[in-house]
């Protein structure tokens, strides 16, 4: 989740600066000055759009490292650290991409995957996932993370994003012409107050809308992960025990249904990144 939420967070950041600038440089009044330019304006929301997801993605290594203090590891430290980068070369060469840099970080127990490009990607675990868990449950993590970058959900991410960012560019601005038309009774030929609180109230509001998608798109992939963890061990005990761990409960009493699911329903569950620890176990339960 965490890495989602810097992901997000990144992206939200550039997409603001960059509307910033177009605005100071008066491409807004070049769009609006003789009537709404669709064309031009969608072609703007894409640059807008892709270019601030485009730009967090390119620099998620950097700032995944400095936001969660990672120290970059390479083996040559510790047994325990050995281990670590050991697991993520073999998970690696088995997946078919390179070898991830690898990294630990202080805080409570949980694991990342980051960067631009399948073979030149980051891992990082925490030292609490290290301390309260088996060596096979973090072995079955890191396969998870390895299968993150392995199916390209880091790509895919950003390529979601930059189309609800451009849905989002497109549509606040279609909103914020005729409401600004309509307050200046069509007295001035360049954008008014009205266009801009218009278009940053629908930017909130629709981002808003284009947040769950996001999520609900990266809730699938924690599926596609944990079964790729478990191919890439070649048995899925292991994962669902690390599930199960990381849920707070027993590995060898897991839960017979999805009862207490309907905890996380609701707004809340719309806007989670991640499924329920119940409904992914399950699922891997009945994976083949």
């Amino acid at each position: 989740m965490k890495r989602i939420l810097l992901f997000v967070m990144t992206n939200l950041a550039v997409v603001v600066v960059l509307g910033i600038v177009t605005s100071l440089l008066g491409v807004n009044r070049y769009l609006t000055a003789n009537g709404l330019n669709l064309p031009m304006l969608l072609a703007f929301a894409a640059v807008i759009g892709f270019g601030g997801a485009i730009i967090s993605l390119l620099i998620s290594k950097p700032v995944a490292k400095w936001s969660s203090g990672v120290q970059v590891i390479d083996g040559t430290g510790s047994a325990d650290e050995a281990w670590i980068v050991e697991t993520v070369r073999k998970f690696a060469d088995k997946a078919g991409i390179g070898m991830p840099e690898v990294g630990i970080f202080e805080g409570e127990p949980n694991a990342f995957a980051t960067g631009a490009f399948k073979n030149n990607a980051l891992v990082a675990v925490s030292t609490g996932l290290l301390q309260g868990m088996t060596r096979d449950e973090v072995e079955a993590v890191i396969g998870h993370e390895v299968a993150h970058i392995a199916n390209g959900d880091m790509v895919t991410m950003t390529l979601i994003r930059g189309v609800m960012n451009t849905f989002v560019v497109f549509l606040s601005r279609v909103v914020g012409y005729p409401v600004d038309s309509f307050l200046s009774k069509g007295e001035r030929s360049g954008p008014g107050i009205g266009y801009y609180v218009t278009t940053i109230v629908m930017d909130i509001l629709l981002g808003f809308v284009a947040a769950m998608i996001v999520a609900w798109f990266s809730r699938h992939r924690e599926f596609r992960a944990d079964r790729g963890a478990a191919d890439l061990m070649g048995r899925k005990q292991p994962m669902i025990n690390a599930l199960a761990r990381l849920g707070g409960m027993v590995p060898g009493e897991l839960p017979k249904g999805l009862q207490t699911a309907g905890i996380t329903s609701g707004v809340g569950k719309l806007f989670s990144t991640h499924p329920p620890i119940e409904e992914r176990i399950a699922a891997l339960q009945a994976a083949r």
